[in-house]
């Protein structure tokens, strides 16, 4: 998965929660930050196939961290 994800801690969830910012509305939580990332992989998948259902237009992944 090339999309940009953030990951933090929510105290009112008491849940780790995984954010793909390009995606509207595309976020996934979990016990541990392994779970979250896990499961928002999963929700992009869904994202995704619901879009293209749709006819939406999906963005690109901008790919913002580059290394050398």
């Amino acid at each position: 998965m090339k999309y940009e994800i953030i990951l933090y801690w929510s105290e009112d969830d008491n849940a780790y929660i995984a954010e793909v910012p390009e995606l509207a509305g595309c976020m996934a939580d979990g016990a541990t930050a392994k779970d979250a990332l896990h499961n928002v992989e999963q929700i992009v998948k869904e994202w995704i196939e619901t879009a293209q259902e749709l006819g939406r237009e999906i963005p690109e992944p901008k790919g913002r961290l580059r290394y050398a």
